[in-house]
């Protein structure tokens, strides 16, 4: 089964509940910096995504420099956002 990008309507519904998400320059992705209290800390958190992520088969584009995360998510297959983006960022929000 194809994965379907959202339009921008449902991305703009999407964003409306993901408050501390931003939306790329070109509409294709959303990102969020995340800081923790140390390295472990960030490391862990990125643990525990990492696990998820392979359990739902969708990873996200991230980078990691001492006590923060900076996560992009957007669905290659799709050529943008899709649902997978929304419930992997609900997922990442209801973690922190």
């Amino acid at each position: 089964m194809a994965i379907v990008r959202l339009t921008d309507a449902e991305c703009r519904a999407a964003l409306d509940g993901l408050p501390d998400w931003t939306l790329r320059d070109d509409g294709l992705a959303i990102s969020r910096d995340l800081k923790f209290a140390d390295f472990n800390e960030a490391f862990g958190f990125m643990t525990r995504l990492a696990l998820h992520a392979d359990q739902v088969d969708h990873h996200p584009e991230w980078s990691n420099v001492y006590n923060r995360v900076s996560i992009t998510l957007t669905t290659h297959d799709a050529g943008g956002l899709s649902e997978r983006d929304v419930k992997m960022a609900n997922w990442i929000d209801g973690i922190i």
